[in-house]
This record gives C-alpha cells, sequence and structure tokens, in this order.
C-alpha cells in the first residue's frame, strides 16, 4: 500500500493497482484537482473541509470512470449537484475493482451540543488502513494502519492520544491538522509517546508517496 497525503484529510492510498482518494475538502482544493487516475472516491461526511462540491466536479471530469462512495447525508447533496454516488454504510464490505472498502457508520464527534453533529462514516480500505473521519471511533477490531485525526474543534492531542493507545495500530500518521499553521504538539507528541507502546508514528512530508 502507498499513501500520499494532499494536505488535511485528503489522502491518495495505492492498493492492489488502483488509487482511493478520501475526503476531497476546501483545504486541498488545488492539489485534488490535478490528480489523475482515480478510481474510488470516499467521502466520510459533508463538512466542506472534507467534501469541495465544486472541486469534486473537476476531479470527476478529470476521472470520468471514478466511483464515489460517501453515506446517505453526503448523498443527498450530491444527488442536488448532479455527481453519481454509491452508499455504503452499516458495517457493510464491498469491493470496488478489487479493493475491499469497509464501512463504519458513526456521528460526528461533538464540537458543542448538536452543533456539526452530521452523519459520519469511517472506513477500512484494502483491509490495513482505518480512517475514522471527523470520529474517534473505535472499530472494535484489529488496525494495522491508523489515520490518526490530530487537531481541530472536536478533537486535541490528550483526545487523539487516549484514542490511538486505545485502537492500538500498529502504526499510524496525522490527518485532520490542515487548520495549523504549524503542527507542533500534534505532531510531536505522538512522536514521543508512541514508539513507547510500539506504536509507529509517522510524520510523513506531504504531496510525497511513502510505503506502507
Amino acid at each position: 500500500m502507498k499513501i500520499k497525503k494532499l494536505g488535511h484529510s485528503c489522502m491518495v492510498i495505492e492498493v492492489n493497482g488502483k488509487k482511493v482518494m478520501t475526503d476531497p475538502g476546501s483545504y486541498t482544493v488545488q492539489e485534488q484537482s490535478k490528480e489523475k487516475n482515480i478510481d474510488v472516491i470516499l467521502i466520510t461526511h459533508e463538512h466542506p473541509d472534507h467534501l469541495d462540491i465544486e472541486s469534486l466536479k473537476i476531479i470527476v471530469t478529470n476521472n470520468p470512470n471514478v466511483t464515489i462512495v460517501t453515506n446517505s447525508s453526503v448523498g443527498k447533496l450530491l444527488t442536488e449537484a448532479g455527481i453519481k454516488y454509491e452508499v455504503l454504510e452499516n458495517k457493510t464490505p464491498k469491493k470496488f475493482l478489487g479493493v475491499e472498502v469497509e464501512a463504519r457508520d458513526c456521528k460526528h464527534a461533538e464540537i458543542f451540543e448538536e452543533i456539526g453533529q452530521v452523519q459520519n462514516t469511517a472506513y477500512f480500505i484494502g483491509k490495513r488502513l482505518f480512517y475514522p473521519g471527523d470520529s474517534l471511533y473505535n472499530p472494535g477490531k484489529a488496525v494495522e494502519i491508523l489515520a490518526l485525526p490530530v487537531a481541530g474543534p472536536w478533537n486535541n492531542v490528550k483526545d487523539s492520544m487516549k484514542y490511538v493507545l486505545d485502537v492500538k495500530p500498529k502504526i499510524c500518521f496525522p490527518v485532520h491538522d490542515g487548520m495549523l499553521k504549524s503542527f507542533g504538539s500534534a505532531h510531536r507528541v505522538p512522536s514521543l509517546v508512541l514508539p513507547k507502546f510500539g506504536i509507529i508514528f509517522k510524520s510523513f512530508e506531504e504531496h510525497k508517496e511513502e510505503e506502507f
């Protein structure tokens, strides 16, 4: 598996010779709009930093055979925009062009009370990578690679660390950090603490493909 982080929560994951993009949102409009040969797009929820409709249209134009996979809530917005998609929810595994994707439905992590509490769908990708979107959802089964949310109005370093130690992946890397001017403790603390628990924290360079 190869992973390229375009920024924030937008990644391009190459597995079984296919390319899967996650959450093409407002932080990475220029980067994601340039990507070619994308086979599948996974969208966790409808917030703008994870779903930018106009740039998604550009991605679809550049990748006319792409399959968009998301939940019912996002699907309503895509229907309004005239964008085709497939719904995957409720712990359902399905293969797309030979890449297994398993959906885990959960609510967006709390910002404050019901603010921003939209449907959020986490995904297992290729049976190896777990991406929780904007949640600290524990799938309750072994996770090899975790895309770890490290910042945001619903998250902080302490909660992020408790989450990764609860999930216990073999390796993790930071996502949901596009709002940070510098990564600071959001990257430094995991890199200091997690190796003591046998977890590799990989803070890799954005736009550079890494082998996992």
